[in-house]
């Protein structure tokens, strides 16, 4: 059964998804809020407004995805490529498609992530994004 808490983060499913399929067997936990430690390291390497550069710990990162989905609502993800190093380290690229809840407007956009995974758990996250396709997205 899903947890119930997780309910609000609907918009933002389809990333969900994306993660727990690119990282598999390698994490524990039917969600993505499940397979995040608790003291993670969430770092993003861009400047998105209302987001912070370092997130750090798993309530956090709710809280911050909490402010995400009453923005953008994605619809699909697309184009993932998966690269396995050493040390538990995962190399995302993927991307995102949605649409921007205040205007309508469409939102698609490219990413690089680099997650390290120790103990069945995401311990960091590091994230690159294509600045200028958020950009226009929320430029009306």
């Amino acid at each position: 059964m899903a947890n119930p808490d997780y309910a609000v983060f609907a918009p933002a499913a389809p990333y969900f998804e994306l993660v727990r399929q690119a990282l598999g067997d390698a994490v524990d936990g039917a969600h993505f809020f499940d397979s995040v430690a608790p003291d993670i390291a969430y770092e993003v390497r861009y400047d998105f407004p209302g987001w912070p550069r370092l997130t750090q710990g798993r309530t956090a990162l709710m809280t911050a995805f909490g402010g995400y989905v009453t923005h953008i609502a994605l619809t699909g993800t697309s184009d993932l490529a998966v690269h396995r190093a050493e040390g538990g380290v995962f190399v995302l690229e993927y991307e995102v498609h949605g649409t921007i809840l205040a205007t309508g407007r469409a939102y698609h956009n490219r990413f690089c992530s680099i997650v390290t995974v120790a103990n069945r758990q995401i311990v960091r996250w590091r994230d690159y994004m294509d600045s200028l396709a958020a950009w226009h997205a929320l430029a009306a």
